[in-house]
């Protein structure tokens, strides 16, 4: 490279720094390289330079929401034992992995079971695939965003902490039921579920089927309200197997195989 080109190459780094476009600083050089020995034409070069940006740009945007969904990690739709839950169809959960039919509605995902059901593994699943077709997703113990957001309430900017988990498209709540029956607490809970009716969608798991909520919310009138809210626009997963955590130990100390177990899965528009 001579002295001008050298000129030339410093330059455009600098503006393309400047301009922050990161994707071609990276392989302008390998591809301008590429482009002069094959004689591409002028449209052929800058078009494999902007899909180059593209690339690049939507992997940092892929890896900052996968970073701010803290998802607990190795939980994917690969790795779940969809034989252990033979009822669960697995075409179902793909297709609410897409995301398309039910985040753009606002809808919700509710899934019930006993503890160690698989229930925290198949919402952190269904929350990467979203994450991998560019939805944004927040994974999050229930009892502490309801901390949080109690917090904000003290601070007076609870209306502003609901509204900024409006960037998400889709609030996991896990382990909905360890929330305690507290006034401060459920209320919090109750204005998250009301902002969001309609508008941002909410996959809750919990141990409890609708009919033992009244032991999360402290009075009948705000439990309806509540799962009325909730299942008007959803599709609702009953997991009841058997725990995977203790079912492993037990096959492990006695060294077996998994035996098969069973579940049930409805869903309602």
């Amino acid at each position: 490279m001579n002295a001008p080109d050298k000129i030339d190459a410093a330059r455009l780094e600098l503006l393309l720094s400047e301009l922050r476009l990161p994707g071609i600083k990276l392989i302008w050089t390998a591809l301008a390289e590429t482009a002069d020995k094959e004689g591409w034409p002028a449209a052929r070069f800058l078009a494999a330079l902007a899909e180059q940006e593209m690339v690049e740009r939507s992997r940092r945007r892929f890896e900052r929401h996968l970073e701010e969904a803290r998802l607990p990690p190795g939980k994917t739709l690969d790795a779940f034992d969809f034989d252990a839950v033979p009822m669960i169809s697995k075409a179902q959960v793909q297709a609410l992995a897409a995301g398309d039919a039910w985040l753009e509605k606002g809808a919700n995902l509710l899934c019930f079971g006993p503890p160690g059901g698989g229930k925290s593994h198949l919402a952190a699943a269904l929350g990467m695939a979203l994450i991998e077709k560019g939805w944004r997703v927040l994974f999050t113990r229930t009892t502490d965003l309801v901390q949080k957001l109690q917090i904000a309430r003290r601070d007076l900017a609870l209306e502003a902490a609901i509204a900024k988990l409006d960037k998400y498209h889709l609030l996991i709540l896990d382990d909905l039921a360890y929330v305690t029956k507290d006034q401060a607490e459920t209320s919090v809970l109750f204005e998250l579920i009301s902002a969001r009716y309609e508008r941002r969608s909410m996959l809750i798991t919990a141990n409890q089927p609708f009919g033992e909520w009244g032991k999360i919310f402290p009075d009948q009138a705000m439990t309806l309200a509540a799962i009325d809210r909730l299942v008007h626009h959803a599709t609702i997963l009953e997991m009841n197997v058997d725990s995977y955590r203790r079912k492993e130990a037990v096959d492990k100390a006695r060294g077996v195989g998994r035996p098969p177990t069973r579940a049930t899965i409805k869903g309602s528009a």
